[in-house]
């Protein structure tokens, strides 16, 4: 079968079920379950059949609507990150995104050893904190004890 044949099998108007089904499902599982609450609130039998047909579908318990939808876009996605790193097949350009590269490999592990030397200085600032207050609660009530025995 091909693809003018698969075009030609589907209705041209599709009925008000199937509209409002894509409509749902473009909005995620979110909306279908507020579907199914109005529809317990409306009238308990149409709640309960948007949830069992939730369930039968696997719209419930299986991967959101949505990402049913836009798998194609994210496998695509996910592909042409690991074409970012073939060769072009041109030298002067795979040099340049090679060293592109490189800096930016060395700038993040700049930025990592700096953040790690604030969390150290804040650790040493939190830790000679908690002493000063540790060693000055003794001369506090050793001063306390003085007063009283004047």
């Amino acid at each position: 079968m091909n693809a003018a044949a698969q075009y030609e099998a589907r209705p041209a108007n599709p009925g008000w079920l199937k509209r409002a089904e894509a409509w749902l499902d473009e909005r995620g599982r979110p909306a279908w379950i507020v579907a199914m609450v109005l529809g317990f609130i409306v009238f308990w039998p149409i709640g309960l059949a948007l949830l069992a047909y939730m369930i039968w579908s696997k719209r419930m318990f299986g991967k959101s609507c949505r990402t049913r939808s836009n798998a194609s876009s994210s496998a695509n996605a996910y592909r042409q990150g690991f074409n970012a790193m073939r060769p072009s097949g041109n030298a002067a350009f795979d040099a340049y995104k090679m060293d592109t590269l490189r800096r930016l490999e060395d700038e993040q592990k700049s930025f990592e050893e700096f953040l790690q030397r604030l969390r150290e200085a804040r650790d040493k600032a939190e830790f000679d904190q908690f002493m000063d207050e540790r060693s000055r609660a003794p001369r506090e009530t050793a001063d306390e004890d003085r007063k009283e025995d004047a």
